[in-house]
């Protein structure tokens, strides 16, 4: 309280503190000494005098100078990284040598083992292609990588998602080769000349791909759209109609049933992963996680079930990383085994995949030599994935074994191999068109697969190629086309399935990977024979069949074509080596050829409420009479690999990397251990 007598007291006392200083404090008196304590506590006093606001400022400064300096040293090091990669690529330039070109290296660990008018056909619809988007390449992620277990795929409406460039792989130190010359071939194999060792080693998991390892992806195409809208409007009628099921019958609007496994589903799996597809693809997964179930009482064939089954859940597995595709192909690989259980050790034509027994056709005990030859590259993928040897020697066995046997001419082989005693059976008979086509592409196909070690495969293959040459190369008339016919018991035939149009295309590949050059040569005339086959033909579209005039008579074209032959299964094989020849020469002959092929599969194949089908007479364009069938290798194999003719990116699907099977499935080639 304040009062007057407190005013009356007089002037207010003043109070002094009095604070003696020690010598170490006194500045200038010998105290200071430049301690980091001393120093630590004068900034820290000066950094408390200042405000707030000047705190935040300087850490505000400090933050950005960092981000700043983050930014440049990550440009500093990819112009380094490129300027390094750039030297190491110039050192590994290739040495010239005659008539041989080399391939690149292979990416994976391998194991130690080893517009006409459309016709008046009423159920059938044309298609115009569609304006493209502004859209990019898919599929998005296209890599090996390693699996993820719950690994979710980003879905989208009616948009391609843009593809990643493929993984880039350190290339080995190049090492000293030996050379094996063959009939004017000289070939330069990778590593040593061993088969590979009887041990399996677990492969190493490939990395993901850093971003700055990715290339600009190549916008989609007109043409690829066409192909992309093609495989809709074939997938919507399977899914409408046949859905889980074998095989649609477009028409009719039901399905057919062969093992009851869902073969279109499967086949079509890697199509839509490569089309960029991504919807639809997660749709298909599903249904393989809960409703594929291979625990069932039916007989499958070896050969088709492996070709389309496990080679469609390998590929799936290697372009997506979901290994739910790998325990699903583990499976059906298991229940496989019991067909090789043979005294001869060549493998049954059938097996029971819940029974675990197996057996050959009711009518006799050989199998097709082809059938039992082109099932190598996916049992041998198996065993890289699993480290499960069994797979790989079942098949090695097989092969080794037709290695030795007598019969071939040439390196010709019979049409077909008796599974008691393990010999050739039919024998004189020689072609490269069905129960005997694939074993001569698997024959390359295994060799590059494995690393170009295996010399026996491809001394078997070159052999084999120099037969052809001898026995079955004729020319036509009047246009002179090349072609491929049969030898039966010394009489050659002048017809050519189908089925023979893969060889240009393996040609193609084996000079690619650094065989002969004449082998290019045979390709590119080959390949104009095939395209012919669909030229001459009224509706465009090649029969099953053809028959070659070897003389010339007036009014008569190279194709002749009989009544049961003049069918039309929408079959790849032309499309597959247009493929091929586009991919190595870059002629755009080849795309423009395919796309004639799919304009004409559009106006006589086609079915307006989804879906395409087999038709019976490709020489009737007002009514080519449709067999209410759409096999599963028009979505796995013909669309897929039009897709990939008319695309311009050698990266999508890079031919160095990948292997096809004779399915169109991509398996990865492996590395040298």
């Amino acid at each position: 309280m304040y009062s007057g007598a407190a005013a009356a007291a007089g002037p207010p006392r003043r109070d002094f503190i009095s604070v003696t200083l020690g010598p170490e404090e006194v500045v200038g008196v010998g105290g200071y000494n430049n301690s980091k304590a001393w120093r630590r506590r004068s900034c820290w006093r000066k950094w408390k005098q200042l405000s707030r606001l000047q705190r935040s400022v300087i850490l505000f400064l400090f933050a950005f100078l960092a981000v700043c300096g983050v930014i440049s040293y990550t440009s500093m090091g990819e112009a380094w990284k490129s300027i390094t990669n750039k030297s190491l690529d110039d050192q590994r330039t290739e040495q010239e040598i005659p008539g041989l070109k080399l391939a690149n290296p292979a990416v994976l660990p391998a194991p130690q083992k080893a517009d006409a008018n459309r016709g008046d056909y009423p159920e059938l619809s044309p298609q115009k292609p569609p304006k493209p988007p502004h859209v990019r390449r898919g599929p998005s992620n296209l890599q090996i990588k390693a699996p993820r277990r719950d690994m979710r795929l980003k879905t989208r409406h009616d948009t391609i998602r843009t593809a990643e460039e493929l993984v880039q792989a350190d290339k080995a130190e190049k090492t000293e080769k030996s050379i094996i010359s063959w009939r004017g071939a000289v070939i330069e194999p990778d590593q040593s000349t061993e088969p590979p060792s009887s041990k399996i080693k677990e492969p190493k998991k490939p990395s993901s791909v850093e971003a700055e390892d990715q290339k600009e992806p190549v916008p989609i195409n007109e043409r690829q759209l066409a192909v992309i809208e093609a495989f809709r409007h074939a997938w919507k009628g399977y899914k409408d109609f046949a859905w889980g099921h074998d095989e649609l019958k477009p028409l009719s609007k039901s399905y057919s049933e062969w093992f009851g496994l869902g073969l279109t589903l499967i086949d079509a799996l890697d199509t839509m992963w490569i089309l960029g597809l991504k919807e639809e693809f997660e749709e298909a997964r599903k249904w393989v996680a809960n409703d594929l179930v291979f625990d069932k009482n039916v007989d499958v064939n070896l050969f088709e079930s492996t070709i389309r089954i496990l080679g469609g859940l390998l590929s799936t597995y290697h372009l997506s990383g979901d290994s739910l595709f790998l325990e699903k192909a583990k499976d059906i690989g298991n229940r496989l085994m019991p067909a090789f259980k043979t005294p001869s050790k060549i493998p049954y034509s059938d097996v029971n995949i819940g029974r675990g027994t197996a057996h050959p056709p009711r009518w006799t005990s050989d199998s097709t030599v082809a059938e039992v030859t082109s099932i190598q590259l996916e049992f041998r993928e198996l065993s890289r994935l699993t480290g499960d040897e069994k797979f790989q020697k079942a098949v090695d066995e097989v092969m080794k074994h037709v290695h030795t046997l007598s019969g071939k001419n040439d390196g010709l082989v019979p049409m077909f191999i008796n599974t008691n005693s393990g010999q050739f059976t039919h024998l004189g008979v020689y072609t490269l068109g069905a129960r005997a086509d694939s074993y001569y592409e698997y024959l390359l196909k295994q060799w590059i697969q494995g690393g170009k070690k295996e010399n026996e495969l491809l001394e078997d293959y070159m052999r084999a190629i120099e037969g052809v040459k001898k026995h079955l190369l004729q020319r036509s008339e009047p246009k002179k086309l090349t072609f491929v016919g049969e030898l039966a018991h010394g009489h050659f035939s002048a017809k050519m399935d189908h089925l023979v149009c893969f060889l240009p295309g393996t040609l193609a590949l084996g000079a690619h990977n650094g065989l002969a050059a004449d082998h290019m040569k045979l390709a590119e005339t080959l390949i104009e024979t095939c395209y012919q086959m669909y030229a001459q033909v009224e509706t465009g579209l090649s029969p099953e069949i053809v028959h070659f005039n070897l003389h010339a008579q007036k009014g008569h074209k190279d194709v002749e074509i009989k009544p049961a032959d003049r069918h039309n299964l929408l079959r790849p094989e032309t499309v597959e080596s247009l493929f091929y020849m586009y991919r190595f020469t870059g002629d755009k002959k080849y795309q423009d050829w395919g796309w004639e092929i799919l304009q004409n599969f559009n106006r006589y194949t086609r079915v307006p409420t989804g879906g395409y089908t087999s038709i019976n007479n490709v020489q009737n364009p007002s009514n080519p009479e449709p067999r209410d069938k759409m096999e599963s290798f028009f979505l796995g194999e013909t669309l897929k690999y039009m897709f990939l003719l008319f695309s311009d990116d050698i990266d999508l699907i890079n031919l160095d990397k990948y292997v096809f099977n004779t399915e169109a499935h991509p398996l990865p080639i492996w590395v040298p251990a």
